[in-house]
């Protein structure tokens, strides 16, 4: 049976909005939601990035059931691994049961603000491995110390545990780290890309039947060719491929990309419009290809719209 999510795209909504969106998607009947962990939107048009565990807080006191992921964390340069491990513990405490931390290697876009270098994906990658063995440590409880090839830890204790530990999901595009979600993560999550092939690297690294998250990209709206626009306007990295989005260093950069693009080069990649049977079909895909939790991005400020549409017309499909 496939879970179905919401995506709180922090990149497009004020703290407030995400706060009101989790609440309307418990009650819209989606099973969690993932939110997105930025320093920068993309573009500025999308125009927001608070700080998400800031919000994390806030949707704790508004939800009940709902399961809370990151999507994603990047926890190796602009945040020391020490601090997001208290942050996640911190947020776990306060939904029981039911948050998990999603990590990822990150993107120049968020990581070199503070005037870090932005390192090769591969040096990204064991950077990220040695990230997860500090939070996993520190998550032991007690005094800790770690003096590694990225990291040190000198005398560090976190207080404040949940009485279940949060389990780590690791976000991969690339068979490197989808070997490393494997070996180290407690699941997996993939953005929509190379989806299929990088599954199987988890699986045969060790991930065996643990979950597996893809995200999709829809935009509801009241006709197609409406979606269409909102999505170019709102979303035209969807149109990227390659390294091009871990790559460029500030919004401005990726507006002059999207200048190289078309809606209809969007469109290949955002489901656009009100019929639901193509939002059904991109959720039986991703199920086909091997993924047992499907989290749903509707672009735009139509978000009210979208989950009375969901709630009508497509998650009725999948609980028959």
């Amino acid at each position: 049976m496939v879970e179905i999510g919401y995506k709180l795209a922090s990149e497009e909504h004020g703290a407030l909005d995400l706060v009101c969106y989790a609440r309307q998607a418990e009650d819209a009947g989606f099973t969690f939601a993932m939110i997105s962990d930025h320093y920068h939107p993309w573009t500025n048009q999308q125009g927001q990035s608070p700080f998400v565990w800031g919000v994390l807080g806030g949707i704790s006191q508004v939800t009940a059931d709902l399961h809370l992921v990151t999507g994603v964390t990047c926890p190796t340069i602009r945040t020391h691994p020490g601090i997001i491990a208290q942050a996640a513990a911190t947020a776990a405490s306060m939904m029981p049961g039911r948050f998990s931390l999603g990590l990822g290697s990150g993107e120049n876009l968020n990581e070199h603000v503070f005037g870090d270098p932005w390192p090769a994906a591969p040096i990204r990658i064991e950077m990220l491995e040695e990230a997860i063995e500090v939070i996993r440590l520190l998550w032991k409880g007690g005094m800790q110390d770690h003096y590694g090839s990225f990291y040190t830890l000198e005398n560090a204790q976190i207080f404040t545990l949940p009485d279940e530990l949060p389990p780590i999901y690791i976000a991969s595009e690339g068979p490197i780290s989808a070997s490393l979600a494997g070996r180290a993560g407690d699941g997996f999550i993939n953005p929509g890309t190379n989806a299929e092939e990088n599954l199987i690297i988890f699986r045969d690294s060790g991930g065996g039947d643990k979950p597996a998250y893809i995200e999709i990209s829809v935009c509801w709206a009241e006709t197609e060719e409406e979606g269409r626009r909102t999505a170019y306007e709102q979303w035209p990295i969807a149109a990227n491929e390659g390294e091009l989005n871990r790559l460029l260093p500030t919004p401005v950069h990726y507006e002059q990309v999207a200048k190289m693009v078309t809606p209809e080069d969007v469109a290949k990649h955002v489901t656009c419009g009100p019929d639901p049977d193509p939002v059904i079909r991109k959720i039986e895909e991703g199920v086909r290809k091997g993924f047992d939790h499907v989290c749903i991005h509707q672009i735009g400020q139509q978000q009210r719209e979208f989950m009375e549409f969901a709630t009508k017309e497509v998650l009725p499909h999948f609980t028959k």
